[in-house]
């Protein structure tokens, strides 16, 4: 009976197991490139003047209407009904999470390094655990928490050490420490919150994963465009990648790569829920 049973289940757990490498190489390969694409455009002057780009929320604008276009295809070709399938607002909570998480990581690339970053990532865990015990509910033991503090001690000491800023093209070395530190901190912050709340959405209404995208996707488009109009940096970031040609096929590339990257994430939450996510992404730093 033992042994027949182990036949039976044996099947599905090797469907999920190709699940979850499925969603690992993907989530792997398409952020490697996306940070390399984001360090760059961030960090790396264009033309003969040697500018830098400064205007991070028209990357955010340039990747979410990428998305929200692909999403709203996935939907039309497979004649999924575009009726939203949750309240609007909740879509615009994850989308507000989601925006400021992206401002905050590009912003950080201005005062720390590419592998100061991604190692202040592996902390992901632990604002996972507190909104997914304040939003879902759960109930996380002491170890847990331990091995994430642990982790996350051992990211702070290493971006508080004076090398952490000392390359920043934007400022000088200890004002790029607390800059650096302070976005880091809300990106890890509204992330956690992000996924969390992806995850509840997709658990709460059974939703389509290109429904949840494409209203996400949306209100994101609405929220940076209108951020962009308010500050006045939207002629002016288009203004700079019309006179730079290789920064406008960075630009493309870069909201090809997160649309990609998004789809990942999203299947991945929706079948494996937003700790499995943020595991996934601690061991990606490695």
């Amino acid at each position: 009976m033992a042994a027949a049973s182990s036949e039976t289940t044996s099947p599905a757990t090797k469907h999920s197991l190709w699940k979850w490498v499925f969603c690992v190489a993907g989530i792997m390969s398409t952020l490697v490139i996306y940070g390399v694409l984001q360090e760059k455009i961030i960090r790396v002057p264009y033309g003969k003047d040697k500018e830098f780009f400064k205007f991070s929320l028209f990357l955010v604008f340039c990747n979410r209407i990428t998305t929200s276009v692909v999403a709203a295809a996935f939907l039309l070709a497979s004649k999924k009904p575009l009726d939203p399938a949750a309240p609007i607002y909740k879509y615009c909570a994850i989308s507000i999470s989601n925006i400021l998480t992206t401002t905050c990581q590009y912003e950080a690339l201005k005062y720390v390094s590419f592998p100061v970053q991604t190692l202040a990532k592996c902390a992901k865990m632990i604002p996972v655990m507190i909104w997914s015990t304040c939003i879902m509910r759960k109930s996380y033991g002491r170890q847990d928490y331990l091995l994430a503090v642990l982790v996350t001690v051992g990211c702070s000491l290493f971006i508080l050490s004076p090398a952490a800023g000392d390359i920043s093209p934007y400022s000088n070395r200890r004002e790029s420490t607390v800059w650096g530190v302070s976005l880091m901190v809300g990106y890890l912050g509204f992330d956690g919150f992000t996924s969390t709340f992806q995850d509840k959405l997709f658990k709460g209404y059974n939703m389509e994963i290109y429904n949840q995208i494409f209203y996400t996707a949306m209100c994101s488009c609405v929220l940076s465009l209108s951020g962009l109009i308010f500050q006045g940096h939207l002629l002016q970031a288009i203004d700079f990648v019309f006179h730079h040609q290789d920064c406008f096929f960075d630009v493309v590339l870069l909201s090809t790569v997160a649309t990609i990257s998004q789809f990942f994430i999203s299947y991945t939450i929706r079948t494996f829920g937003a700790l499995t996510f943020a595991t996934i992404m601690t061991t990606r730093q490695v």
